[in-house]
């Protein structure tokens, strides 16, 4: 038998203002308990559904958004195909109105289609929206997205930004697992994915122990909390969640912002690009190049200590102008 979930670490009574550095950058999991309780989107997901769906209607603007749609088979799963060579669900450009209007044809059905928006730029979605729901996170430049839909699942998978979620509307579970635990995860495709990320293939509804073994081990380490209207969570970068939705009506929220300068590229780029120039090279050469790259990125203090600073190039601080060269000395070797 799988070990429960851990709850995750809670504060209760913080309003947006105590949200400092030193919550902002921790480097395991909060959930805030109530933090947006005073947003009249909270109010109105507290009043049911019908009042949160009124609520997003006052911000539409003939705006299109994509939504993962799934049979009523896939049990709000959002997956692979049985090969892992596509998905179980489609993916359309619709109108939000429309969206909504189609969850809330199915809000009483005991066993709906999947329905699902994600990740969808607040301004542009629902103008006006932020400003009735202010949340100051100080000089972070923040990406704000809306999250809707009904009883749906998200498998496993990190992202690189810091993020911070709160719900309005429904109530969603969070399973969340440490980096460390990539192993133990069973983690699919690198290069086909369902919306982008990486994801375990376990089932944590069903979880195969017998083809997932592993799993076991990192469920030692899972922690899982459930949000209500006005709750927040604060999941570290590259923390793995699986997010699920449990009403018929869901709506979250959710600010990305990273802690490294933007012109820095995505390290996944980096990730693949050694799948291609070095996993696959003699065992010995693997090694040499495993001190390489320990000598100059993961512990670099002193690598370039003996170059005078002029001439260090790339081991001397990269900004904007070096990145750029660098980015375009990196295409023109690729595309040889």
């Amino acid at each position: 038998m799988l070990p429960n979930a851990k709850p995750i670490r809670e504060l209760h009574g913080l309003a947006p203002s105590d949200l400092n550095d030193s919550l902002l950058t921790a480097t395991e999991p909060l959930v805030l308990r109530g933090l947006l309780a005073h947003w009249p989107a909270v109010q109105a997901g507290r009043a049911g559904p019908a009042s949160a769906d009124a609520y997003l209607r006052r911000f539409y603007r003939d705006a299109t958004v994509v939504a993962m749609l799934g049979t009523r088979e896939i049990g709000g799963r959002f997956f692979y195909n049985e090969d892992l060579s596509g998905f179980n669900f489609r993916s359309v450009r619709a109108r939000l109105d429309d969206v909504l209007l189609e969850l809330a044809g199915h809000r009483d059905n005991p066993r709906p289609p999947a329905i699902y928006v994600g990740s969808t730029t607040v301004d542009t979605a629902l103008p006006g929206y932020r400003g009735e729901n202010p949340l100051d996170l100080g000089a972070r430049d923040a990406l704000m997205s809306v999250w809707i839909g009904n009883q749906t699942r998200i498998a496993a998978h990190y992202d690189l930004p810091d993020n911070l979620a709160a719900v309005t509307a429904g109530r969603r579970r969070f399973t969340l697992f440490p980096p460390q635990q990539l192993p133990n995860l069973y983690v699919g495709p690198l290069d086909v994915t369902p919306a982008g990320q990486p994801i375990s293939l376990v089932d944590l509804h069903q979880p195969d122990l017998e083809r997932f073994p592993r799993f076991a081990e990192a469920m030692r380490h899972a922690q899982s909390a459930e949000l209500a209207p006005g709750d927040a969570i604060f999941i570290p970068s590259m923390w793995w969640h699986h997010v699920e939705a449990l009403e018929a009506f869901n709506v979250l929220v959710n600010y990305w912002w990273r802690q490294s300068p933007e012109y820095m590229d995505s390290p996944i780029n980096a990730l693949m690009l050694s799948l291609l120039s070095i996993r696959d090279l003699p065992p010995e050469q693997r090694r040499i190049w495993q001190d390489i790259f320990r000598h100059y990125v993961f512990e670099p203090d002193g690598a370039a200590a003996h170059i005078a600073p002029p001439a260090r190039g790339a081991l001397g601080p990269i900004g904007d102008d070096m990145a750029r060269m660098l980015r375009a000395q990196l295409l023109k070797k690729i595309n040889r």
